[in-house]
């Protein structure tokens, strides 16, 4: 009897059973658990990065990406912050002379380490959140922000897929469509309030219908700026001539390709929930 192989649909269900479940378990415990997940994504992407951009130094800028992803997490001063990773951005401008990359080679400093910094700034922000008792913000609402993004993700490939239609960016991703966009987004903002409903609920939160319509609102918000990241991560791919950012995961390709929105997000969600904390 010769083998039967997995569907890449197939794939990709057995591959979020895994996922999913150990993302969720470190949101609960918390730290350290949640430092380590963080810092074991961003380590992958640092890998992923300097190994799917062509250079002649792989190794070398992945520890440049590693280490300024640490500093990330470690560093709390805005300025020192900034200013460090001003610095290693400049180290590997430097050391990428002559490499046919240069700039994305660069661009790989920021764009880990804000972005799965964020991920990190924004689970410690969550932690008292709009009175959510016992320290269980952080994991409620930064489970609410994932949700966000997967609902896109999930929304926009059942209504992509079933209505297809005019294509969005056929040049730069040629299955996404602007009804499978358009479902993601409500998607996400359905989700969001739902998800909105049952936190006041559980926790018996006095909080209105308004602002449950406004994280409505703020995860159709967070839907299409997940939807630019994921098309800017196909961009760069395309450019580069690759498919997936590597073969990590069955199914959905490399670590990029799955946080792609989650990291271009995190930063401007984070800034947002920033200022009206001020």
């Amino acid at each position: 009897m010769g083998k039967t192989e997995l569907s890449s649909l197939q794939k990709r269900v057995l591959s979020s059973l895994v996922m999913v479940p150990v993302a969720i378990s470190a949101l609960v415990v918390g730290h350290p658990y949640v430092d380590i997940l963080i810092f074991a994504v961003g380590a992958m992407l640092s890998w992923e990065w300097s190994s799917m951009v062509p250079n002649k130094k792989a190794s070398a800028y992945a520890v440049c990406y590693t280490f300024a992803l640490g500093c990330s997490l470690l560093i709390f001063n805005w300025w020192i912050l900034f200013s460090t990773l001003v610095a290693v951005s400049l180290v590997v401008y430097i050391k990428a002379k002559g490499e046919s990359h240069r700039k994305l080679l660069t661009l790989g400093v920021p764009y880990i380490a804000l972005g799965v910094g964020a991920l990190y700034w924004l689970y410690y922000l969550f932690d008292a959140f709009g009175g959510i008792p016992e320290e269980k913000g952080s994991f409620v609402m930064t489970l609410w922000f994932m949700f966000m993004v997967w609902g896109v993700d999930i929304g926009a490939y059942f209504v992509g897929s079933t209505l297809k239609g005019p294509k969005l960016a056929p040049k730069i991703s040629p299955n996404k469509t602007w009804s499978g966009l358009i479902g993601g987004v409500i998607s996400s903002a359905v989700i969001s309030f739902a998800y909105m409903y049952a936190v006041k609920n559980i926790f018996d939160l006095p909080m209105s219908s308004s602002a449950q319509f406004k994280f409505a609102a703020l995860g159709a918000a967070i839907a299409v700026v997940a939807q630019i990241g994921d098309l800017i991560e196909s961009a760069i791919k395309r450019h580069l001539g690759v498919k997936d950012s590597s073969s990590l995961i069955p199914g959905h390709g490399g670590v990029f390709d799955r946080v792609d929105g989650l990291i271009f997000a995190a930063p401007l969600v984070y800034l947002y929930f920033m200022l009206i904390s001020l």
